[in-house]
């Protein structure tokens, strides 16, 4: 191809169409060109309406543009902002450098947008048909807009570097023939990730993907029906929010895709005079992998929907964030995994976790409760039986230091109560009963008050047995007085004397009700004297 001897003008040969020749031109100047017909159903880019050769450009004049552009008129900076176009054949700015700004708006591409390993400044494709976007590996030192597109081929971001925002809100992407809607394992955002109101059909996969703002996605739908994740983002790394929650007006701005407001994002009631609204909740059908994720601020999971299979997951394993907030509605199938996750402070509901076993969070830390709603103890002691089919300490352990640290001693002993019951249910028969009678006696220690109250009822029966039958004296003349009130009292308090269990020698089998006496009494008071150092060192 020969160069041209304006370098203003297009390569001979080239022969553009009166389309492309008002989108060059415009290039030059900076400014739109626009090929829309001005009604909104002829200008839906997913609509069947043929849009015929007015509004037809080749791709290879537009990579054209953007790789080898014309310099720009005097006064002016090219840039290419291109609305209602159809493009033809195959964008392919693979490995290129682009710098001219570019924004595409209902535009209808006819094949892919190829873009791996580019390099340009910012790319905004708003509102548009793509089959299928290819740009792993790219380095784009602005903002990536997608919003409201339709991309039913999927988007493939591995490795790719944005250095500033990411935005998918309103878009609708599909998987094709492949396995991912979304393909972004090692994805760097370096500011926000903005994809509410997005709908994916397949996998989206953010493995290894980092965020240096926050990740929003309120009101988005993720669908897997063939696959095992629906979300599939291991070791993901958010530096600030990841919120997956309703799409609500005090959200409108994180969910706008540009400067038109966004559709569809609150639907009216049936009346259509009335001026409320409801708001779209996230739903996610499919497991849920994030596994290893570091979450800088919050990790959100407010009033979402979450539809599993029976084998999938929603799997938090080794998270590592300030504040969960488990808030959304437990999944009637699949598991919720928080094995291993470490939290400062839980933000949950009864609701929203499942109440048989499907509850893993074996090594599960954090330091604070944080109730929405009603959340009784005997609830919270059903939460940790769900969390542990098979009996294990550290659920019930890390649930009393909470309590206990919180000031709240008599749940904290609650909750190792039902620690020991549990436990109790392991042992072999010997060790069942003999727990069992710690049970009945001094709740394994953690009821003081309950051993107390077996103190008095042993002294008193004690004192009407031996009342019955008066010991022998040791020496005559050298007893007190008898008096069996006392006499049991001897017995039963360790340590302390009354003069009276010394000098009397019971007969028979008064000899063995002494004897257990004196045990029960240093079983029943220890309990009590431990209860009543707890209450000291609170106070």
């Amino acid at each position: 191809m020969s160069d041209p001897s304006d370098p203003g003008e297009p390569p001979a040969g080239l022969q553009l169409t009166t389309a492309e020749w008002g989108m060059w031109q415009a290039f030059r100047n900076g400014s739109e060109h626009d090929l829309s017909s001005g009604e909104a159903e002829l200008d839906d880019p997913n609509g069947e309406h043929d849009w015929g050769p007015r509004r037809t450009v080749r791709a290879r004049v537009i990579a054209l543009l953007l790789l080898h552009g014309p310099p720009a008129l005097l006064g002016r900076v090219a840039s290419l902002h291109l609305t209602g176009a159809y493009i033809t054949g195959k964008l392919n700015l693979s490995g290129g450098t682009i710098e001219p700004y570019f924004e595409l708006r209902q535009c209808r591409f006819e094949k892919e947008v190829l873009m791996p390993e580019a390099q340009l400044a910012t790319a905004r494709m708003m509102n548009c048909y793509i089959p299928r976007l290819e740009a792993a590996r790219a380095r784009i030192e602005g903002d990536l807009h997608l919003a409201r597109c339709s991309i039913p081929g999927g988007i493939r971001l591995t490795d790719a570097t944005i250095g500033t925002d990411l935005l998918l809100n309103e878009a609708t992407v599909g998987s094709g023939r492949h396995i991912r809607a979304i393909a972004a394992d090692g994805l760097n955002v370096s500011q926000e990730l903005q994809a509410s109101l997005l709908v994916t059909d397949g996998e989206v996969s953010l493995r290894g993907a980092t965020v240096g703002g926050s990740l929003f996605m309120y009101g988005s739908v993720l669908r897997n029906r063939h696959g095992r994740y629906a979300l599939h983002a291991p070791q993901l790394t958010v530096d600030q929010f990841a919120h997956f929650a309703d799409a609500e007006p005090d959200r409108s701005r994180l969910i706008q895709g540009g400067a038109t407001p966004p559709t569809g994002t609150y639907y009216p009631y049936s009346n259509p005079g009335s001026t409320r609204r409801r708001t779209k909740r996230f739903e996610c059908t499919g497991g849920v992998k994030l596994d290893d994720g570091r979450f800088g601020s919050q990790l959100v999971l407010d009033n979402a929907r979450f539809q599993l299979e029976r084998d999938q997951e929603l799997s938090l394993r080794r998270v590592t964030t300030p504040e969960l907030c488990f808030t959304s509605q437990a999944p009637e199938r699949g598991v919720v995994v928080l094995s291993g996750a470490s939290v400062e402070n839980l933000v949950d509901k009864v609701g929203s976790w499942p109440k048989d076993e499907r509850l893993w969070m074996a090594g599960f830390t954090y330091q604070q409760l944080i109730h929405r709603g009603h959340f009784s103890l005997q609830q919270r002691l059903q939460w940790l039986a769900a969390a542990t089919p098979e009996y294990s300490p550290g659920p019930y352990e890390q649930l009393a230091n909470v309590y206990r640290n919180s000031g709240e001693d008599a749940d904290a002993r609650a909750v190792l109560l039902a620690k020991q019951r549990r436990r109790r249910e392991t042992l072999p028969l010997a060790g069942k009963l003999w727990g069992y009678l710690q049970d009945v006696t001094v709740a394994y220690g953690y009821r003081p008050g309950q051993a107390a109250l077996w103190m008095a009822v042993v002294w008193a029966a004690g004192a009407v047995l031996f009342a019955a039958d008066k010991p022998s004296p040791l020496k005559e003349g050298e007893s007190p007085d008898w008096n069996p009130v006392l006499y049991s009292l001897d017995l039963l308090l360790p340590v302390i004397t009354f003069g009276h269990d010394t000098a009397r020698n019971p007969h028979g089998w008064y000899q063995w009700l002494a004897a257990a006496m004196i045990l029960l009494g240093w079983v029943l008071a220890t309990t009590v004297a431990a209860g009543a150092t707890r209450l000291l060192r609170r106070q």
